[in-house]
């Protein structure tokens, strides 16, 4: 179905080029609805800090810390030493969309806490799909260099685990994303008006995750047609 036409590696250009476009146009997306809301601030003039720290207390986790690291967007939760780690962008900031931020990673927290099985899922994977992710291409190359079909579709098995874990990542994404809308509307955090501004933010973020899902399907896909071809050929 695929192959080289004219030197160029058709395979990359039908699958793997529109993937990577369509991750590009999710990252700029991000990027653009999240420094639109930051210039807004929410009208209860609570930062995204002060915010965290509520949802935690109210959900009973009180010895989960907030800490501050360096860097834009680079919020995450970290489930090993059960810490909320907030950007620079985003820890003091006001804004709705660091609120929104600040909640989804909230989320995480509270996910962890209550053993969310997707969570628990991805958390059980991440470090062989870390070892998929390093040497799944470096095989198939070598297989496909050394004319060794076996050691080819075990890269193309590992890069499948890499395709797995974006998948299960899709719903732990979108539930703390709901938990935090949630949150921030029953609690009386952020108003109608605001809550419409932190929803676009985390669409926008949440846009990433599927942009990465698509990308990591492309290239399986191509791979498999890569491996399968040369076996068919041998």
């Amino acid at each position: 179905m695929f192959g080289y036409y004219y030197g160029f590696d058709m395979t990359y250009i039908v699958l793997v080029l529109p993937a990577i476009l369509l991750g590009l146009w999710a990252q700029m997306r991000v990027q653009s609805t999240y420094a639109r809301y930051s210039k807004v601030r929410a009208g209860r003039g609570i930062t995204a800090d002060q915010a965290a720290r509520f949802i935690l207390d109210q959900n009973g986790l009180r010895d989960v810390p907030i800490r501050r690291i360096s860097g834009s967007l680079t919020d995450h939760y970290d489930p090993r030493e059960r810490v909320v780690r907030l950007s620079d962008s985003v820890y003091g900031s006001s804004s709705i969309a660091a609120i929104g931020v600040a909640a989804h990673e909230v989320g995480h927290a509270v996910q962890h806490a209550e053993g969310y099985a997707p969570m628990k899922l991805r958390s059980a994977i991440v470090s062989v799909t870390n070892i998929g992710s390093t040497l799944s291409i470096p095989l198939v190359l070598l297989g496909l260099m050394l004319n060794f079909s076996g050691l080819a579709m075990l890269g193309v098995a590992l890069f499948g685990l890499v395709a797995f874990f974006q998948l299960v990542t899709l719903p732990v994404e979108f539930n703390a994303s709901r938990r935090a809308l949630v949150t921030l509307e029953s609690r009386d955090i952020l108003s109608g008006e605001e809550m419409k501004g932190a929803k676009s933010v985390l669409t926008a973020a949440a846009l990433t995750y599927v942009a990465a899902l698509v990308q990591s399907l492309a290239q399986l896909l191509r791979l498999m047609i890569l491996v399968g071809g040369r076996r068919r050929d041998d």
